[in-house]
């Protein structure tokens, strides 16, 4: 707990108290003073002539005085009357005095109000302390030795009694409950705003205190508290008397003995400083020092009363002043800064002997800063009589100089304060009276006899200078001797004492004088110091051992040497690959050569990341317990300062003097050579300056650098393994991840090379993801000029340790988490706060040196990562403002251009008057219309319209708008923080806190992903048309996987639609399907449907995301829905057409049903004899069978085969080609191909040409330079014998589509096949070849036609094959009566055995069943499939990528060229073919018996539902005694949705009567058939109805197949017609894979389209272009490049790469190119391995 207090130490409810009124010496106690030595007489006359020449106005002791109040009682001197206890003369007996006071200590009911006080308030409550032992002397009676135990007796009852105050003092400011001391982590979070009230509730105290401090606010100390305790009494208090008695109007006491005092102020800074571990102890004073408070130096335990010196505390405090020496005849001054713990400055030190009239700690404020109490005093507000954690405590405070004519001292002073009177805290008094330069005592009287006499003697004799206050003398400063002064201070005002005492110090410093510094203090004997603790020495001594290396070192140079992969190495990395995303000339090649220096470079790094400075801090970070792990950052960073310190001071002091000179020069309008070497000169100190600056962060940067190095390596599958390797980099995020949970900001972009490293950030972030979880986070950045405050803001606001000092104080940008406290955790819809601090803009040391781009790419960066930026102006300086609002707008301009939307808050601060309301308005006027000219401005510049600001970003003038007082309340360095300011902080933090609530934050790897983004887009010059948001592009990729999702839930109900309603239609019940009945049937699940999008819409993690895609999605799905009910009302319909086309043969199927019967059974009568004899009853069979079926077609007229191949040939001949050439191409198979070629040159009249190449290449060259820009232009485009090939391919797929649709709008399943048909299609096809020749001026050999006209019978002859056959089976009585043979032959059989009516009857049932059960069983079955399939299979389980994906897998498997040649050529029918090769290797191979049990299952479910119709059937028919022609009615209906069931023809069973044993052969023939069916061939399938690679091929290729117009790549929405959405791909191809060309060359194109976007190349649109379109701006040259977004991108699929590689002799014979000259493939591509291609599609899915 915050003080450690036993249970026997402390009893707060009988514990004896002191009286009122008992007597008391000069440390309260009552107890007799022991002087330990005598004057000499020879001192006593010298000190009678000298010192206590002055009447004595009262023999009273001035010490304990019943009414005397402290220098800290409000009410000033006149509140002090002589003292009426009158002092213990040497003829009283010491030990009646000690009787005495153990007599008042029992009896005496608590602590007067009016017993002894401090100076810094108005008494001790409890709080006394003993008299520090002495050493007796010799000669000392045993009645001393008596008394001195009583006097230890008395000081432990005393003691019991401060432990119980300081207890409930505790209690009071609800400290008490403490388990652990409290920590940084307790004050860094976001806690419930600071109410801007008039007072606080004691219990909050604490709290509010710590709020304020670390706001800067130092009115901390003057917290007003409500009055919500009647027990407590309030300074504001009145108390009101009800009598009217005469005496009590002059009664000079008030009843106030049963209430306490408020809470002393410093009561509430000690006990929270108590209270603190030494990190917020360091933290607490810090912020002390920072609103120019005294800070505690010596601290008495409240407990032990054992001393401490808190040195740690003081650590992070730096001083900065500016000393003043006279050289000659002008002053020159000098300005240091150092850590104040080295300081060696002179220390005036402060104490009081005995109670006195005036206040000490108010003197001191005069001395020191006059308009600020550095020291709480009594005058202070909220000061109370009682106080119980000061007294003995010792602070110390700095007079820092300016440099100024006003300055009070010239150079730093240190002043300390000892609180209480002296002569109790002897051990503090003597320590800092060895210490001090120059001490200053105060008394009130000074006369021989007193207490004090002892004291000012020594002090007297010291050589050290001795100033002596008297505050009963009247006298003004008088030097006694040398060294020695007294000055009185009775009817004095305090500013001429003030500045009489500050003319004496001044004149005591100007000799020579002892020096004091901070660190001498851990030397002191019987002094504790806090830095002594083990766990702080073990992080001291890991940190010296890492500094020491380090020692007398050039400052400069330590970081070259120590840290040398963030020197040479990384910035000449971050050239190179920014160059990356601007390269010119042969692009992959450059490109190549590039990546191979980074590789390089990060080699060397691996090799030299083995300094030992690196080893000892890392080995130090991964060993070391938590809390030494804080200490050894801590001391590093002390240690590491402290060597800068020296070195910076003299950099700045050099800067300062050059930048004067060049300044003198200027004005003179010098313009000689001096100038210039003085600019010279300059520019080298400010490098110098920027090599000088070394921090912690340059070794977490280093740690960082050696991360990514290692990382590389690794990931360089054959780089060879650096000989020196530190094993440990693989921990350095998880380390950074602990450092930034902690609290320690983390460096986001290196500030010196301009660049993120973004692998190293990365996995930072995931290291905290896997720690916190995948926290949102609401992410705050700040941007505005340097040196604006942004850094001071934002420590002030959340407590943070972002660094600040003058100058570019942040370099690049810095991150730190803030956890949201549970209290208001409620109110957010995230866990953290993540501010990002960053450096300035328009920062001095870049001027001239490409400052604009900076600043655009910092802003950009800045704002896009926010979900709150806040603009950062200072002054009202318009042009400074115009700055920075230039570079804001256009950044939010950037960010609506990609689809985010951060918001923003303006904050002016140093602002004269921002009470003024007027003013505020007329500002924002200004500031309103400033912006709107911005975004006017930035709206031409980024190509968009925008009119207002409030068109690029939701912004409110009225609300976003925060104007801040300035910073300092007064001039530095001596100004404390103005209380406006933190006013402001606090305004501002409520105003963030309040748009957060609305927010729902960001994950933390979304952040991640967005720095990716951003980083990479900033790295081309046009940002909008380079940025991809991954993140919104994973998000949608998941989305297009549920979409998926909903389409197969609605698709597989649909076909279960279908299914019923096609057996419906077969078995004659329906002759119409309308419409709504579809939308009705599939309305359940389309509601389930909707009911899951709307929960995914609304409950998925990334909602905010998906809600831009939500209503276009349900749209889509509503239109899936209506597609699917067109599809299934169409196909149904062609059935019901088809089933009224061929109702004339289905009327005559019972009478040839009945006719076989009766021919079966007659035959079978006669040949009854010979039953057993199977073989010549078939004989006899087969022998009357012809007979029988032609006697039964003698009338119908049989429908022929068709023969495709003879109607093709003479249809070509018709045409005009000759048989021979005909018959050649049929031969030869190159048709079948023809839209794969390469090269249709050798169809092409080259007489007819369109002459392009007789004008001379040198002429038509592709390339060329342009020597005034060095640049080169690469011209694309293919010569005419390639250019137009896209063209003809384009023809050929466009006249096989027209065909194809002509040949299928026929009814050939109806009306049967005509060769009419192929007879228009060909027609058809000569026109469009013909037009084509006409418009292209090109004329094509015969052979192309024949090839062509064949391709196209080709394509449409198995549709035509298929059609014809189902209109046969449908139509021919010859055909079906011969598809009964064997059926009939199985009844002439049976009858011939001799079974009953009833056996042949079931088994004409079981055949019927039989042929039904298969048909029903294969469609559902395929159903089935293909739902397990979409499912479980992988390449078939996600989106449109992810089929893509496995495609490509199963292509680089096979290296089949050809199947490549198709997938680029036409990607659909390749993907086609992929489903139906996965479909069948999953039913037949390794997934054959997931196929069979599903076969199996729906085998058992029909046989079921048949068992359960002949049951009922057989029941009902009993029932109602009905006959075979019921049975067969009521069996047929109850089978009618699910089986297709031909016509049952009972004529000749109507003697069955016994239904029973009917329905028992029925299921004995179900037996046999269930089992057939069970070992049915899934191969099979393929000729039913359904079949489960069409359904799968409908789900998942019913999608976009645009292909890029570079590459041919192809795009990878899920959505068929996905607009507005551009087309994308997440990997393009090399060009030459499409073909692509230099002009007029037989060189291959090898270029990525995504690294030519970002090159200086060009490209012609299309075949008769004359003009060029740049790479950068494609989308001009409108469609289909226009709809395609092609992002810059300097990675590369190593799948394509390999491809390009693997295949590069038959892609050069494919296109009869050559990869040559500036087409030649890059070496390193040969490297990659066809593992290496396969596994880089894995990260091409899970990238996007």
């Amino acid at each position: 707990m915050g003080i450690l207090l036993s249970k026997n130490e402390w009893d707060p409810v009988d514990e004896p108290v002191v009286s009122e009124d008992s007597p008391k010496n000069d440390d309260g106690t009552g107890e007799v003073d022991d002087l330990n030595s005598v004057p000499t007489k020879t001192m006593e006359k010298e000190m009678d002539n000298t010192i206590f020449n002055e009447k004595t106005e009262s023999l009273n002791e001035p010490g304990v005085a019943e009414h005397s109040q402290n220098e800290d009682i409000p009410g000033g001197e006149d509140e002090f009357k002589p003292s009426q206890t009158a002092y213990m003369e040497k003829g009283k007996e010491r030990e009646n005095a000690v009787i005495k006071e153990k007599c008042n200590l029992l009896k005496a009911p608590g602590v007067s109000e009016h017993s002894q006080k401090n100076d810094d308030n108005t008494g001790g409550e409890g709080r006394i302390k003993p008299v520090p032992t002495k050493t007796k002397k010799k000669g000392t009676s045993n009645m001393t030795r008596s008394v001195s135990e009583d006097k230890q007796s008395v000081t432990q009852v005393k003691k019991g009694q401060c432990t119980g105050n300081i207890e409930r003092l505790l209690s009071r400011l609800r400290l008490q409950d403490k388990k652990t001391k409290m920590s940084p982590a307790d004050l860094l979070k976001i806690c419930p705003p600071v109410k801007q009230i008039h007072d606080t509730s004691e219990k909050d105290l604490a709290c509010t205190f710590l709020q304020k401090l670390s706001m800067l606010d130092y009115r901390a100390r003057y917290i007003p508290v409500r009055q919500d305790n009647a027990d407590v009494s309030y300074s504001q208090t009145v108390t009101i008397s009800d009598s009217d008695d005469l005496d009590a109007l002059f009664s000079t006491s008030v009843d106030s003995q049963s209430k306490e005092c408020h809470v002393h102020p410093m009561d509430v800074q000690m006990a929270v400083f108590h209270c603190s571990d030494s990190f917020l102890k360091q933290n607490l004073v810090t912020k002390l020092s920072q609103c120019q408070y005294a800070l505690p130096l010596l601290v008495p335990d409240p407990v032990t009363m054992d001393i401490e010196c808190p040195l740690w505390t003081f650590r992070q405090i730096t001083k900065t002043w500016k000393k003043t020496q006279i050289k000659g005849d002008s002053n020159a001054i000098t300005m240091k800064t150092m850590p104040i713990c080295k300081a060696e400055t002179p220390m005036v030190f402060f104490f009081r002997l005995g109670s006195l009239p005036v206040s000490k700690s108010q003197l001191m404020n005069t001395v020191i800063n006059d308009r600020h109490s550095t020291f709480f005093h009594r005058n202070c507000p909220g000061s109370t009589k009682s106080r119980l954690l000061m007294d003995g405590v010792a602070e110390i405070a700095w007079y820092c100089p300016a440099g100024k004519p006003n300055d009070s001292f010239t150079d730093c002073i240190a002043f300390c304060n000892l609180h209480g009177d002296a002569l109790s805290f002897e051990k503090q008094r003597e320590i800092l009276i060895e210490k001090a330069s120059v001490t200053v005592v105060l008394v009130r009287t000074l006369e021989k006899g007193q207490k004090g006499t002892t004291v000012i003697s020594e002090l007297y004799r010291s050589p050290k200078p001795l100033i002596i206050l008297i505050a009963d003398n009247d006298g003004g400063a008088v030097q006694v001797k040398d060294g020695k002064y007294k000055v009185g201070l009775k009817d004095r005002s305090q500013s001429d004492v003030s500045e009489e005492l500050k003319g004496i110090i001044r004149k005591i410093l100007n000799e020579p004088h002892t020096s004091f510094q901070l660190e001498s203090m851990a030397k002191v004997p019987g002094v504790r110091v806090d830095e002594d603790d083990e766990v702080c020495q073990k992080g001291k001594s890991a940190a010296l051992k890492t500094v020491n290396m380090l020692q007398g070192m050039e400052i400069s140079k330590i970081k070259d040497t120590f840290l040398p992969c963030q020197g040479d190495l990384w910035h000449e990395w971050c050239r190179i690959n920014k160059e990356l995303y601007h390269l010119k000339g042969h692009i992959e090649k450059e490109k190549s050569h590039k990546q191979q220096q980074l590789s390089k470079i990060r080699q060397n790094q691996c090799k030299a990341s083995c300094s030992e400075l690196m080893k000892s801090f890392t080995e130090s970070l991964l060993s070391l317990p938590s809390k030494q792990k804080e200490y050894f950052l801590k001391w590093t960073q002390i240690l590491i300062d402290a060597l800068s310190t020296d070195d910076l001071s003299s950099i700045l002091q050099s800067y300062d003097e050059k930048w004067t000179e060049v300044l003198t020069l200027k004005k003179k309008h010098d313009k000689s050579d001096l100038l210039t070497n003085k600019q010279t000169e300059l520019e080298q100190i400010s490098k110098t300056l920027q090599s000088a600056t070394f921090g912690l962060e340059h070794i977490f940067r280093e740690m960082g650098q050696i991360y990514e190095a290692h990382r590389a390596v690794q990931a360089e599958s054959r780089a060879v393994k650096p000989k020196h390797t530190h094993t440990d980099w693989s921990k350095y995020p998880k380390l950074a991840a602990d450092l930034m949970i902690s609290g320690h900001p983390v460096e986001l972009m290196d500030g010196d090379a301009g660049h993120v490293p973004l692998t190293w950030i990365s996995s930072l972030i995931k290291e905290l993801i896997k720690k916190l979880g995948d926290q949102r986070v609401f992410v705050l950045s700040v941007l505005g000029l340097q040196s604006s405050g942004k850094s001071t803001m934002l420590n002030a606001m959340f407590g943070l340790q972002f660094a600040v000092s003058a100058g570019r104080c942040t370099k690049g940008a810095f991150m730190q988490l803030v956890k949201v406290s549970e209290e208001i955790k409620k109110d957010f819809q995230f866990d953290y706060f993540l501010v990002v601090d960053t450096e300035g803009l328009r920062a001095l040391e870049l001027a001239g040196n490409a400052t604009l781009h900076h600043d655009n790419a910092l802003a950009t960066f800045v704002v896009g990562l926010g979900s709150l930026t806040l603009i950062n102006i200072f002054g009202e300086n318009p042009a400074e403002m115009q700055d920075v609002l230039q570079i804001v707008v256009q950044a939010f301009m950037r960010m609506k251009k990609v689809k985010l939307s951060p918001s923003c808050v303006f904050v002016h601060q140093n602002v004269t008057d921002i009470a003024a309301a007027e003013k505020n308005m007329d500002g924002k006027r200004r500031l309103q219309e400033k912006l709107d000219q911005m975004a006017q401005l930035a709206a031409k510049e980024e190509l968009c319209d925008a009119e207002c600001f409030s068109e690029v970003i939701d912004f409110d003038v009225q609300k976003d708008v925060k104007y801040f007082a300035q910073l300092w309340e007064g001039s530095p360095p001596m100004a404390p923080p103005n209380p406006g300011y933190s006013e402001s902080i606090q305004e501002l933090k409520n105003i963030i806190l309040s748009k957060a609530k609305c927010s729902a934050g960001i994950t933390l790897s979304h952040f991640n992903r967005k720095i990716q983004d951003l980083w990479k887009a900033l790295m081309n010059e046009q940002f909008v048309f380079s940025f991809k948001n991954t993140l919104e592009i994973a998000v949608y990729r998941k989305l297009e996987v549920e979409y998926g999702n909903w389409t197969w839930a609605l698709r597989s109900n649909m076909l279960a639609i279908e299914n019923q309603l096609h057996t419906r239609i077969e078995n004659g019940e329906l002759d119409k399907v309308e419409r709504s009945d579809l939308f009705k049937a599939m309305s359940e699940k389309y509601k389930e449907v909707e009911k899951d999008m709307s929960k995914y819409f609304e409950d998925d993690r990334d909602k905010e995301m998906l809600v831009q895609w939500r209503g276009r999605f349900e749209n889509k799905i509503k239109e899936f829905q209506e597609e699917l009910v067109r599809g299934v009302e169409r196909k149904l319909d062609e059935v019901i057409q088809q089933k009224k086309a061929c109702k004339k043969l289905d009327d005559k199927k019972t009478e040839f049903e009945n006719k076989l019967l009766q021919k079966s059974k007659k035959l079978a009568h006669k040949l009854k004899d010979k039953a057993k004899n199977q073989e010549e009853l078939k004989k006899h069979f087969n022998s009357v069978w012809d007979h029988w079926v032609k006697e039964l077609t003698a009338d119908a007229q049989p429908i022929q085969d068709i023969k495709l191949d003879d109607d093709q040939a003479n249809i070509l001949n018709d045409l005009g080609f000759e048989w021979n050439l005909i018959f050649e191409c049929k031969k030869n198979g190159r048709y079948k191909k023809i839209s794969e070629v390469g090269n249709y040159s050798d169809y092409i009249v080259l007489g007819k040409h369109q002459d392009t190449t007789g004008k001379g290449l040198a002429s038509q060259v592709a390339t060329f330079f342009e020597v005034g820009a060095k640049k080169i232009i690469n011209y694309l485009k293919r010569p005419f014998e390639h250019e137009d090939q896209e063209m003809i391919r384009s023809l050929i797929n466009s006249v096989e589509k027209q065909s194809l649709d002509a040949i299928m709008s026929k009814p050939v399943a109806t009306r049967g096949y005509s060769s009419t048909y192929l007879q228009e299609v060909a027609k058809t096809v000569q026109d469009t070849v013909t037009e084509f020749e006409s418009n292209k001026k090109c004329a094509f050999k015969k052979e192309f036609r024949v090839d062509l006209l064949l391709y196209v019978f080709d394509t449409a002859c198995s549709w035509l094959s298929q059609s014809h056959k189902k209109y046969k089976t449908s139509n021919d009585a010859l055909t079906y009566l011969e598809s009964k043979k064997t059926q009939y032959y199985n009844i002439f059989s049976s009858f011939c055995k001799g079974n009953s009516s009833a056996v042949v009857f079931g088994e004409m049932i079981c055949e019927k069943l039989r042929v039904s059960i298969v048909e029903a069983v294969c469609n559902k079955v395929a159903i089935d499939l293909a739902g397990e399939m979409r499912c479980t299979f992988p390449a078939f389980n996600g989106n449109r990528l992810n089929l893509e994906k496995h495609l490509l897998k199963s292509l680089a498997e096979k290296e089949d060229f050809d199947a490549f040649i198709t997938y680029i050529r036409n990607p659909r029918k390749q993907a086609e073919a992929f489903i139906k090769e996965k479909v069948n290797t999953y039913m037949l191979g390794e997934h054959k018996d997931k196929a069979l049990s599903i076969l199996r299952k729906n085998v058992e479910d029909i046989n079921k539902l048949v068992i359960q119709a002949l049951f009922d059937t057989t029941k009902k028919v009993k029932t109602q005694r009905g006959d075979t022609d019921m049975w067969a009615k009521e069996f047929s209906s109850l089978l009618s949705d699910k089986l297709t069931l031909d016509a049952i023809s009972c004529q000749n069973f109507k003697d069955i009567k016994n239904f029973d044993f009917l329905q028992e052969t029925i299921e004995k023939g179900l037996v046999s058939i269930t089992k057939m069916i069970s070992q049915l061939s899934l191969d099979q399938m393929k000729e039913f109805r359904l079949r489960p690679d069409q359904i799968l091929i409908d789900q998942l290729c019913n999608c976009c197949w645009e292909t890029c117009p570079f590459c041919a790549a192809v795009c990878t929405n899920t959505i068929k017609d996905h607009s507005p959405e551009d087309h994308s791909v997440p990997f393009h191809r090399s060009q030459a894979i499409n073909g692509w060309h230099y002009r007029n060359t037989e060189i291959l194109c090898v270029e990525f389209c995504t690294t030519k976007v970002a090159s200086e190349g060009s490209f012609y649109p299309c075949h008769d272009s004359n003009h060029t379109i740049p790479f950068k701006k494609y989308r001009t040259a409108g469609p289909p490049y226009e709809n395609w977004s092609i992002t810059p991108d300097e990675s590369k699929l190593k799948y394509w790469t390999w491809f390009v590689c693997q295949f590069q002799e038959k892609l050069e014979n494919h296109y009869g190119l050559k990869f040559t000259q500036y087409g030649e493939i890059p070496s390193e591509w040969k490297m990659h391995e066809k593992k290496e291609a396969i596994q880089s599609l894995d990260e091409m899915y899970s990238t996007n």
